[in-house]
Order: structure tokens, then C-alpha cells, then sequence
């Protein structure tokens, strides 16, 4: 198969092939597997030339379906609205990229956010499609993110993290917590909670460890920071409420209820605020520091 077609505003094409079904032609079946999308949609993609099969040609509307075949197309949001914070390029080298992320913006297309996602913007700013992000933090969280820019070297960074040889640190703002001694870890079984989009935890064995120190005691509202020694999904924020000081400005912990709309006078006061790791290429040691507050 050839390689995916180029970026488009930033946002790579995606793969699909074809399984086994019953439709009559191509449009049929990515009618059935995607039906958020909607046919009138997907029509309307097809017609622009932005499903391609897997020699490039964009496909006809009749095209016909068949099982293994393998297609590209273009994610799309009908009026994405933007995001109104720009992130900041740390560093940029061959091998890494180092961005500083704003609240609100996601790092990869999700949903309802395709362009505006920071690999997007940084594929247009940098002109670099190979980029990739060796890790991902919320779209609610601010700070560094990490990017590889050289798919050739890309493993040897990847392998930082499952081998935990990469030191990531938070700041949180969030109410204090008198009664505990600091520093401290807090460890417990992360699992998928009601509603599909919440963690909690529960009672199996721990799968997930927070060490969590002090930095400043304010009037009610302390300044913690956060060291995951492991990174499951809302790990920090589940962690934090589940000691009874939830971080300030949280929509999902610890209440229960659907996430509401975007507040931007109101960012989760959570932060990545430092990576630090030895250069598997170079052997240097490598720190890097948010230019952000809370």
C-alpha cells in the first residue's frame, strides 16, 4: 500500500479497511460504521475527492464495497470552532519537539476537535507531517507536551516512558489538606467509571501510583506538586479527589454529572510543569520547564 495522502490543514488522513458486510458500495459501508457522521456527510467528502483508496484516487460515489480493500479519508468538524490560546514552541531539534499546551487544547484530533488540536497546529507551524506525540496529557491540563519529529529515532524515545525513565511533574492548585502528612503516595486500582468518560477507583490491586508533596500552603487553597509514577487516564485529578481536595476547577471529579461547556475563565488549575530524562541518542541529560502559571 502507498503511504497515507498529505496532511490537510494539518490533520493527517485516516486508514480504514473494509471488513466484511453486507453494503453494496463504499459509501454504504462507511455510512454504517460511522453513523455520527451522517450520509449526507459522507457524501460530501467523497464528492471533494477527500476518500481515497489505497493507490490515492479518490473514490467514486458509487464505488464499489469490497471486503479488505483498504481506504484513506479526512476527519472533519462541520464549524469547529477555535481555540483561543496559542501554545508556544519550547524547543524544536530533528528528534524533538517540546511545546507548551494552553488549557482547553487537545493534543490529538478527538471528537469534535480535529484542526484545532496541537498536533495540528504544529504540523502547519513547523511543516513537519512526521510529527507524533510520544505522550498525551488532558485537554483541560496545560503544559508540556513532547513530540517526536523524527520517525526514524521515534522508538528509542517512546521506550522512555513504558520503561520509566522520564520524570514528569505537575502543579495543581487545590484545597489543602491539614490532616495528611506531606510528602506522600497515593496508590490504588484506576478502572472506568460511570458516566464511559470518568475513572475511579476501585478495589482490585493498584495499578496506578501519585506521589504528591506540598509546595506552598495557602489560605485554604494549597499548591501541590505531582509526580506520576504511572500514567492512567485522569490518574492526577482522580488521585487528588479521591484524598478529599479535588484540583480547583475540575468539571469531572468529583462530581458525576455530564461535563459542562468550556469555561475559559475557569481552567483546570492542573499543570505539566517539568520533563526530565536522559537523551537516549546523546546521553545528555535533558530538562525541560513550563513557562506557564496557574
Amino acid at each position: 500500500m502507498k503511504p497515507l495522502q498529505p496532511h490537510r490543514q494539518g490533520v493527517a488522513a485516516s486508514r480504514w479497511q473494509l471488513p466484511p458486510g453486507p453494503w453494496p458500495t463504499v459509501l454504504e459501508g462507511l455510512c454504517a460504521r460511522f453513523p455520527a457522521v451522517g450520509r449526507a456527510r459522507w457524501l460530501d467528502r467523497i464528492e471533494r475527492g477527500l476518500v481515497r483508496d489505497a493507490e490515492g484516487q479518490a473514490l467514486a460515489v458509487d464505488a464499489a464495497y469490497r471486503v479488505g480493500a483498504e481506504l484513506t479519508y479526512y476527519r472533519e468538524v462541520e464549524s469547529e470552532a477555535e481555540i483561543p490560546f496559542t501554545e508556544v514552541v519550547l524547543h524544536a531539534d530533528e528528534h524533538l519537539v517540546i511545546a507548551d499546551k494552553p488549557h482547553f487544547l487537545p493534543v490529538t484530533p478527538s471528537g469534535r476537535h480535529v484542526a484545532q488540536t496541537l498536533l495540528a497546529r504544529l504540523v502547519l507551524r513547523l511543516g513537519n507531517p512526521d510529527l507524533a506525540p510520544l505522550h498525551r496529557i488532558d485537554r483541560g491540563t496545560a503544559g508540556l507536551v513532547l513530540f517526536s519529529a523524527n520517525a526514524a529515532t521515534r522508538a528509542q524515545y517512546q521506550a522512555l516512558f513504558p520503561q520509566r525513565r522520564i520524570n514528569k511533574r505537575y502543579e495543581a492548585l487545590a484545597p489543602g489538606l491539614p490532616g495528611l502528612a506531606f510528602p506522600l503516595v497515593r496508590r490504588s486500582h484506576l478502572e472506568r467509571g460511570e458516566p464511559f468518560f470518568r475513572m475511579r477507583e476501585g478495589a482490585a490491586a493498584a495499578n496506578s501510583e501519585t506521589r504528591i508533596e506540598v509546595i506552598e500552603r495557602g489560605d485554604g487553597i494549597w499548591r501541590y506538586g505531582l509526580e506520576p509514577v504511572t500514567g492512567r487516564k485522569h490518574q492526577l485529578r482522580v488521585h487528588m479527589a479521591a484524598l478529599g481536595a479535588p484540583i480547583l476547577n475540575d468539571p469531572l471529579y468529583p462530581e458525576c454529572g455530564e461535563p459542562v461547556a468550556d469555561d475559559y475563565k475557569q481552567p483546570l488549575k492542573l499543570l505539566a510543569r517539568t520533563l526530565q530524562f536522559v537523551d537516549p541518542l546523546s546521553g545528555q541529560e535533558r530538562r525541560f520547564e513550563s513557562r506557564l502559571e496557574l
